[in-house]
């Protein structure tokens, strides 16, 4: 392994990890970002000559630990501080990174915030990335960004877990905060390959540990159930060349057993009350997990799940994705009839999934040259490039066809 490489693995695995412990040094974002940076930078000063340490992610704590250090020491805050950082000390690493998401989804911010500051610090994406995962322009998201580091500042939001009385007011937004750290890993919104195995396993760790402190809480067993039921299917996602393979095309056998049970297990307590928007989501993913092959899926019950869902979350994508449920069960040109109403949805405009929706189904209809065109649409939308090798593959097929 190449030392970019090295660095690159120790960003995805490590960043939020190095970042927890620093900000709980500095008390500071900005600062403990700063230092984060620093460390990733000297790293790759550093490793080319002295080579890639057995614990990387220690060795950029240390560095980005002392650099927080020398800071502090030179703004005159160590001795105001000491109090707090022997406290802190003993508190469990687990902890650190629980903490750093809690304080992202503080109350006092507004959701967009929380989420916007929780892809970027606890998930590492950059904010163009960030961006992409939530739907909105480079601008907005940085603005976003930018507020919610003044207002945690201003306000004074502790890093700490919270205790019992405050943790149930976070819920909501720590869940939705966690499912897209989850989705943003469950399909990269850049880069080489189509999943980052860290956001989806750092996501995963996350919510079990909210499960751990709220046991009793059905939306976080609904978060959970999700999460393992989607992520089932990692491993068969892919061919072993790195194509990428859609849920019609992929083998069985290779979905993960034990996930799908206990995901399976978790939706039905989450079922007990009212469902919430992650329950609803899971039942449909529990759909999937039971239909032995693709031509077994009840596309009804997925279609009456996707009329319960929009109903708790009236969301442009679960109307997509309601549409093309629709598609499959009644036929292409009623997908194509479903998809049309969403053309002008101005959250979806730049989303490469209404495009690849549609090429698919005029795909089907057998209208190459409109398909082509909604294929080469969704190409240009798309930045991650296993997807894109799917859609110019699909691209060639249809203007061969023609």
């Amino acid at each position: 392994m190449t030392v970019t490489a090295a660095v690159e693995r120790a960003h995805r695995e490590e960043w939020a990890r190095v970042l927890a412990v620093t900000v709980r040094l500095t008390r500071d974002l900005d600062l403990a970002e700063e230092c984060v940076q620093d460390a990733f930078a000297q790293a790759l000063r550093v490793w080319p000559e002295a080579g890639v340490p057995d614990r990387p992610g220690a060795w950029l704590t240390t560095v980005a630990r002392n650099r927080a250090l020398d800071r502090l020491r030179r703004e005159a805050h160590l001795r105001r501080m000491l109090p707090e950082l022997v406290t802190d000390e003993v508190a469990p690493p687990a902890d650190d990174r629980l903490g750093l998401i809690l304080m992202c989804c503080h109350p006092a911010l507004s959701r967009d915030a929380q989420v916007a500051l929780t892809l970027r610090l606890v998930g590492g994406l950059s904010t163009a990335e960030a961006a992409r995962a939530y739907l909105v322009p480079e601008p907005t998201m940085a603005a976003r960004i930018t507020r919610a580091k003044r207002k945690i500042a201003a306000a004074r939001i502790p890093f700490r877990v919270p205790g019992p009385a405050e943790l149930p007011a976070r819920v909501s937004a720590a869940c939705e905060v966690v499912h897209l750290v989850f989705t943003t890993g469950h399909t990269a919104p850049a880069g080489p390959r189509l999943q980052r195995a860290d956001l989806i396993d750092g996501a995963v760790a996350v919510a079990r540990m909210l499960r751990l402190l709220l046991p009793r809480d059905t939306e976080v067993a609904g978060l959970l159930a999700l999460l393992l039921l989607v992520d089932a299917r990692r491993d068969a996602r892919t061919a072993p060349d790195g194509r990428m393979l859609l849920l019609a095309e992929q083998d069985r056998t290779r979905w993960d057993a034990g996930r799908i049970a206990e995901g399976t297990a978790l939706l039905g307590e989450a079922l007990r009350r009212p469902p919430t928007r992650w329950a609803v989501e899971a039942a449909i993913a529990a759909v999937h997990a039971e239909a032995p092959t693709w031509e077994a899926t009840d596309w009804n019950e997925i279609c009456g799940l996707y009329d319960a869902l929009l109903a708790l979350w009236p969301s442009p994508v679960v109307r997509l994705n309601r549409a093309v449920a629709l598609g499959l069960r009644d036929g292409p040109a009623a997908g194509l009839d479903a998809l049309e109403p969403l053309l002008d949805e101005p959250a979806l405009a730049g989303y490469g999934y209404l495009a690849a929706a549609r090429a698919d189904f005029l795909r089907r209809l057998g209208r190459r040259a409109d398909a082509a065109l909604a294929y080469a649409e969704a190409l240009a939308l798309t930045d991650n490039e296993v997807e894109r090798a799917f859609l110019a593959g699909r691209l060639e097929q249809v203007r061969c066809n023609e």
